[in-house]
């Protein structure tokens, strides 16, 4: 509570509270507490407004006191990317909630910031909808989704959640209400502010295209050994055209040479008595799934013929992997993203274990070639600096990039979280006009932003 204690010295602190009491009612304004953190960074103040024109009066308070504001969903992901400056008031989002009333089997749906994103799709589920959002963080809010740029298997056939986008309302700096949307250039503006961190704008609510659940849906797993045999792999499912919803990899440490196999096991594994088993195989090798999504015949014969292709121990099963939608770092580890061409995946992954000199982690979306890994969180900064540096000279010839997603405040302090960056002066320009005065997260973006 020292920082929240030390709020009360700064000149009008109790001016501050009293007002940000009045605009979201007692129980929704505070002094932060010390689980009000943004990557490490304390916050002073916490405000919970209850809708869009409190939320307004809340950033227009900030401007008043010159307090720097950083939003918050569900707080999933709050550690990700770099710390901010300064956090003088948390807003929390959890109040701008709710789905807007469209009619059943509307294309499309407006969603507040603050709604769980389980709540959405639960809601949508009853009409026989769904949004094709699968971000893997549990709990996450639609807004802390967006801002954050957080995606999950579906991206591979639908894109991403701000791919998705048919418009937002935000809130500037000044507590302006923005709405973003309608044509090519508000689209512009409104995917710009995915992946911002709340740095160029405090989300309200996002309209997102909405379709109907699919009948079908069958999961093709094949156990995989090396980075190479994965690279195959995935050529093969692309060049099918079985037209699949997501190709995701779990690779983990353990994986290691793949083991010897006499023929009648290759046989047996391949016989037509196993389609419609789960793949198995021997502990600590990884898996690559395809999704297959549609009608249930059609689905069904699509994966007989994966099967077919993929060969091995692949085996069909109509739930997900225990890994799927699931990251492969913890609490504490350091958290990579690799993006990269499909056909350098695999030397990307074998540039991350040259560095480590062993084995990592890598789960994500082979058939798009973005990965997440992990690094030990007892890693020293140093060795993760030459690591990462080292990856990212592999990567730069080949169009991809590392970037740091989390990490302890000793790697944020030693490392370059983000590396190159092609798109930085355009960001720059953004946050020079939706932010001038740098109230909002400033420093959360890349290059001190």
């Amino acid at each position: 509570m020292a920082a929240a204690a030390s709020s009360t010295d700064r000149p009008g602190a109790l001016d501050i509270t009293r007002r940000l009491t009045e605009i979201c009612g007692p129980p929704f304004a505070r002094l932060a507490g010390p689980a009000d953190e943004v990557a490490g960074r304390p916050a002073r103040w916490v405000a919970v407004p209850g809708g869009p024109r409190a939320a307004a009066d809340v950033l227009r308070l900030a401007a008043r006191h010159d307090l720097s504001v950083v939003p918050r969903g569900a707080g999933t992901k709050i550690d990700w990317g770099a710390a901010p400056d300064r956090v003088d008031l948390m807003l929390d989002t959890g109040r701008l909630a709710g789905i807007g009333h469209e009619p059943p089997g509307a294309p499309a749906a407006e969603v507040g910031a603050g709604t769980p994103l389980r709540a959405v799709q639960a809601t949508l589920e009853r009409t026989g909808q769904r949004l094709a959002v699968d971000a893997p963080s549990p709990g996450a809010t639609l807004g802390g989704v967006l801002a954050a740029g957080e995606a999950g298997p579906l991206r591979h056939r639908h894109g991403s959640p701000c791919d998705q986008l048919l418009g937002v309302r935000y809130l500037d700096a000044d507590g302006e209400l923005v709405d973003a949307g309608g044509g090519s250039a508000g689209l512009e503006l409104a995917r710009l502010l995915c992946g911002s961190q709340g740095a160029l704008g405090v989300l309200v609510s996002a309209t997102l295209r909405v379709q109907t659940v699919p009948a079908g849906r069958i999961w093709v797993t094949r156990p995989v050994w090396t980075p190479l045999e994965v690279h195959d792999l995935v050529r093969t499912v692309l060049a099918a055209r079985l037209d699949p919803a997501a190709v995701e990899l779990d690779l983990p440490a353990g994986a290691g040479p793949r083991p010897r196999q006499d023929g009648r096991a290759e046989s047996m594994a391949r016989h037509p008595s196993m389609t419609g088993r789960a793949a198995t195989g021997p502990a600590g090798a990884g898996r690559l799934a395809v999704l297959l999504e549609g009608g249930p015949a059609d689905v069904a014969e699509r994966a007989d013929r994966l099967v077919t292709l993929l060969g091995g121990r692949s085996g069909v099963s109509h739930s997900a992997p225990q890994w799927w939608r699931r990251y492969p770092f913890g609490p504490g580890d350091t958290a990579l993203r690799i993006e990269v061409p499909i056909a350098d995946l695999h030397a990307a992954v074998y540039a991350l274990r040259d560095a480590a000199g062993a084995p990592v982690p890598v789960r994500g979306s082979a058939g798009l070639g973005v990965v997440h890994a992990a690094l030990p969180g007892a890693m020293p900064p140093d060795r993760v600096a030459s690591i990462l540096a080292a990856v990212r000279g592999v990567l730069l010839a080949r169009q991809g990039r590392c970037v740091v997603v989390s990490a302890s405040p000793a790697v944020r302090r030693a490392v370059d979280l983000w590396g190159e960056l092609a798109g930085l002066p355009r960001l720059r320009a953004a946050k020079e006009h939706l932010d001038p005065h740098r109230r909002l997260a400033p420093g959360r973006l890349p290059g001190g932003l």
